[in-house]
């Protein structure tokens, strides 16, 4: 019950935001349509179809796509309320990455898979959705760039994990406790800005004979399959 409530904050926040991103980019009311439902739902659905789960949640509850719907419209009619109220929806995400996170484990664990899958399976249904949000908007996913947030979803579905197989506690307080547990590291992610290395790669910036070498060889392995293709292109009309 507690999942289901905090499923439901989670998809209706997620579609929210993904309406938003796409009135940011001019789309037309198809395309809120489309963004709004691929970042509330699309996790869930690739996780479904990698661990071959039928029927798809949203199938088997058509009347959650209707909720999306009325939900991504009405924040084109006011946007801007939706908009300053972006703290909130920080915090309406943080929560709707654990709870993903959450149903994710607990799809995978009632299909009988092992402990690696079920992680893979939180954290694709946690993250999937935002990362193709971004994707169909023709950015970078958030998700690689900034504060913690798959970190979040890999250790919030490693002490769910745990908590539901390994103590004799209830599932209802399992869930509560990863809840505030992950929860908590987001919040503090963002507000100290916490996230991963960077790997930052410049060609430009190395010394000019390395510059060269470079390209060099980058211009003697297209040569070398160049050469090679033409070979065999020759090779081949002799026998013919």
């Amino acid at each position: 019950m507690i999942l289901q409530i905090l499923y439901i904050i989670a998809i209706v926040s997620e579609s929210i935001t993904g309406a938003l991103a796409a009135g940011r980019y001019k789309m037309d009311l198809f395309g809120v349509l489309l963004i709004s439902l691929v970042t509330a739902i699309g996790g869930g659905t690739i996780r479904d179809i990698l661990l071959n789960m039928h029927p798809m949640t949203w199938v088997k509850h058509p009347e959650y796509v209707i909720m999306l719907c009325f939900f991504s419209m009405l924040t084109t009619r006011i946007p801007y309320f939706f908009a300053n109220l972006s703290r909130l929806f920080l915090l309406l995400d943080a929560v709707g990455l654990i709870a993903f996170s959450i149903i994710g484990v607990d799809k995978a664990a009632e299909h009988g898979f092992g402990f690696v899958i079920c992680v893979i399976a939180g954290v694709v249904t946690g993250i999937s959705g935002g990362i193709l949000r971004d994707i169909l908007c023709n950015k970078i996913p958030l998700v690689f760039q900034k504060e913690l947030y798959a970190s979040v979803s890999i250790v919030a579905c490693i002490l769910y994990y745990c908590l539901y197989f390994y103590t004799p506690i209830p599932n209802d307080i399992a869930v509560i406790i990863t809840l505030i547990f992950g929860f908590s590291f987001r919040v503090i992610a963002l507000h100290y800005e916490l996230s991963l290395p960077v790997f930052s790669f410049d060609e430009t910036k190395l010394p000019h004979d390395k510059q060269k070498d470079t390209r060099q060889s980058y211009k003697k392995d297209s040569l070398d399959s160049k050469d090679f293709t033409e070979s065999k292109n020759t090779k081949d009309s002799k026998k013919e």
